[in-house]
């Protein structure tokens, strides 16, 4: 039974706040399935359209998963990434807490796709080593991930033990390639089957597609990567500075 507290607090944000602190400390872990209504009407002495406000709260909060015809499932938290800055998968799950793994799904030199070669400034064709990785944080696939090398750089990156090694620290620091910069271009696609596969979803299934290009100094692109995060596991984030009336104008005076 829930309390009738002075001020009052709404009734359904106080069967929120339980079930959302039973997922918090384990009493209801990752996976299992949430009391039916009946249940939770008779554990808080409340009403159906009370129980029913407070499950839409903890479901718009990502807490917890509606399957149609099976039931209400507690959630895996979503990981937040800031997209503030360049850095890699194991640098964004390391900041969030998450132990960042790697299994590596193929490695082939293969002919540029005209992206690929364009975003390499490449002609479409030339020979290019292509990396398929799934990226696990805390043993579950977060990410499929496509990366595509110039032939040269990327023939040494081959030899490298890969599902260990961060293609990111490998440039900088092994081969001594700063990179100083990168385009992102992120939208909401469904997922291919070979994708789906990958990361343990239905085909079709909603998933994140970041395109990212880095470029080392001089400008020069030396990895383009298609990136493939699950839309259920993630949430990007950023913060944007408003430009002011007057640098709009003398952005327009160029």
């Amino acid at each position: 039974m829930i309390s009738r507290s002075t001020p009052p607090i709404p009734l359904y944000s106080q069967v929120e706040t339980v079930l959302a602190s039973n997922m918090a400390d384990g009493a209801l872990p990752v996976g299992s399935q949430l009391p039916p209504e009946e249940s939770l009407i008779e554990r808080f002495g409340v009403s159906r359209t009370t129980v029913r406000k407070a499950i839409q709260n903890l479901e718009a909060r990502g807490l917890i998963q509606i399957q149609r015809g099976k039931g209400t499932f507690v959630a895996q938290r979503k990981i937040t990434q800031e997209l503030t800055e360049l850095t890699g998968f194991v640098e964004d799950m390391q900041a969030v807490g998450r132990n960042a793994t790697a299994r590596l799904i193929d490695k082939r030199i293969v002919p540029a796709g005209e992206i690929a070669g364009q975003q390499l400034g490449l002609a479409a064709g030339t020979l290019v080593v292509r990396i398929q990785r799934v990226r696990l944080a805390d043993g579950a696939a977060v990410s499929f991930d496509e990366t595509y090398l110039p032939l040269e750089i990327g023939k040494k990156v081959m030899t490298d033990d890969l599902a260990t090694e961060p293609i990111f620290s490998l440039l900088e620091q092994k081969y001594d390639i700063p990179l100083v910069e990168a385009e992102y271009k992120l939208e909401a696609v469904s997922a291919e089957p070979a994708v789906a596969q990958a990361l343990g979803l239905e085909t079709g299934a909603p998933i994140f597609l970041i395109e990212r290009t880095s470029y080392r100094a001089g400008n020069l692109p030396i990895d383009y990567e298609k990136l493939h995060y699950r839309g259920d596991m993630i949430r990007f984030v950023t913060r944007l500075a408003r430009r002011t009336a007057g640098e709009s104008v003398r952005v327009k005076d160029l």
